[in-house]
């Protein structure tokens, strides 16, 4: 990565390399008098989703399609006057990024979204949150079809599907698209008058309308719409495809219905706390998650602490529960900026200390519950332990918010190669060995069920999410990943 580009990235730590990172955040409004300013705002509101780059697009009727795309985060790029300027209209769309497919970690400017293009009867943007699983056998017939790629992003498949569509306008051409496309996406495009929707036929991710004023928003989590000051009207239907324009909404389904497989570690992690998912509070089911850990795996301490931010709600629950105090027991700075010290292999060990620090007059002399939502690698909860240990805790007990996440998503998410999961290689008991602590208990996948509101659990239904970070079961295959020699669940697994 050329290094002008490098120093305007947000930094990265031993602690957020150890988290599963969220795909991207797609916003789109129309019928507003700055769009830019409103695009702006939404992404802020999703930053949360991808901190690489971002990008906006919009359409003013004199000065015509306006696009400016930035490494780094929001409010770095898109808040000055000048930046707001150079992108009139009252149509927009907008995406923060953070790469899960082409160069992962080496984000270029090339493959910041929106993609723009020109057609025949106008021109059009697009920004996709999700994955394509078959991108790599599109592109390479695209390719000896002539086309002739900007980017390594699988979003650009796409365009380029589109362009190749013989239909009448822009809509017409990405349902034949998107028919070729596999894999999961929710999207948010717009043409010179029209603001464009569409979820894939499993819903794996998330898109929701609202309405601001006389205009209409689009966006991957309900937050963007608080920030604005827009209503939320209701979510985006698995395989709907919505076209907004100045006589409104039309709404259409044009893929084989299939049953939804919604993400369902938007609601352990990826989602933000003050978002609704499926007309729940992400909040709430994360308070849930806690009660329901809490059941599952009971113990004896003197302290309930989160593993701050995303470990807090599941925390509070699990106190709930048990009747154990909550307390703040790490402290996290959230006002690090790029360490200006020489990265030497000890300051690199450091990296989690720059970032959370242990309250040790809390701490010294307790049994402490410590909650967080995941484990990935399980380098961060080794450090955790080491910093407890080190302020004096007399115990330390590790409860995780979602179950043993032993198989990569393909559907959006970045995860590291099935090898580097810690729980692709251990069992439960052995993981509790190999982190040193006092004891790790993670909630059941059919408990993780029954707090995001089947009362039964999975096994008294068939799946009603895409749980395949915990289970195995792809609901779409991965061809790409096959076709590399990726091995899928068996059975017995």
């Amino acid at each position: 990565m050329p290094d002008d580009l490098a120093a305007h990235l947000p930094p990265t730590h031993p602690f957020d390399d150890d988290k599963l990172r969220e795909e991207c955040g797609v916003f789109g409004v129309i019928g507003v008098t700055s769009a830019a300013s409103f695009a702006a705002l939404g992404l802020h509101a999703l930053q949360h989703r991808g901190q690489e780059a971002g990008g906006i697009v919009t359409h003013d009727p004199e000065t015509g399609f306006c696009q400016q795309r930035r490494m780094g985060l929001v409010r770095d790029n898109f808040t000055s006057e000048e930046m707001i300027a150079s992108l009139p209209g009252p149509i927009g769309i907008g995406h923060v990024r953070y790469s899960t497919s082409g160069n992962k970690g080496q984000t270029a400017l090339r493959d910041v979204q929106p993609f723009f293009g020109e057609f025949a009867m106008g021109g059009a943007a697009i920004a996709h949150n999700g994955n394509i699983t078959n991108a790599v056998a599109l592109r390479r017939e695209l390719i000896e079809r002539g086309s002739i790629f900007q980017s390594s992003s699988d979003s650009e498949c796409i365009i380029h599907l589109m362009a190749r569509s013989m239909g009448r306008n822009i809509p017409d051409r990405m349902e034949e698209a998107l028919r070729k496309v596999e894999g999961a996406f929710s999207i948010v495009a717009m043409t010179r008058t029209k603001l464009i929707g569409c979820r894939d036929p499993l819903g794996v991710r998330p898109l929701v309308l609202g309405k601001i004023g006389e205009g209409y928003a689009l966006a991957s989590e309900t937050c963007a719409f608080d920030i604005i000051g827009a209503e939320f009207i209701r979510e985006i239907e698995p395989g709907e495809m919505v076209v907004i324009n100045a006589h409104g909404v039309s709404s259409h389904f044009p893929f084989r219905p299939q049953k939804p497989r919604f993400c369902i570690f938007e609601h352990v992690y990826f989602s933000r706390p003050d978002s609704s998912l499926g007309g729940r509070s992400v909040y709430e089911t994360r308070e849930n998650i806690g009660r329901e850990l809490a059941k599952e795996a009971p113990v004896e301490a003197d302290l309930v602490c989160p593993v701050p931010d995303s470990g807090t709600p599941a925390a509070i629950g699990y106190s709930l529960q048990s009747g154990i105090p909550y307390a703040m027991g790490i402290i996290r700075n959230n006002y690090m900026g790029r360490t200006f010290i020489e990265p030497t292999e000890q300051i690199r060990n450091m990296g989690v200390r720059l970032k959370l620090n242990v309250n040790r007059a809390l701490i010294r002399g307790k049994r402490v519950v410590l909650v967080d939502d995941s484990v990935v690698r399980g380098t961060t909860t080794v450090k955790l332990r080491e910093m407890i240990l080190d302020a004096g805790a007399a115990e330390v007990h590790f409860r995780i918010a979602s179950p043993p996440t032993a198989w990569p998503c393909f559907y959006g998410v970045d995860t590291p190669n099935r090898e580097k999961l810690l729980a692709a290689r251990m069992s439960e008991d052995e993981m509790c060995a190999h982190l040193g602590v006092d004891s790790l208990k993670f909630i059941s996948l059919d408990g993780l069920y029954r707090a995001v509101g089947e009362a039964k659990g999975r096994d008294a239904v068939q799946p009603q999410y895409c749980d395949a970070c915990f289970s195995g079961q792809y609901p779409v295959t991965p061809a790409d990943m096959v076709e590399k020699g990726f091995k899928m669940a068996t059975a017995a697994e």
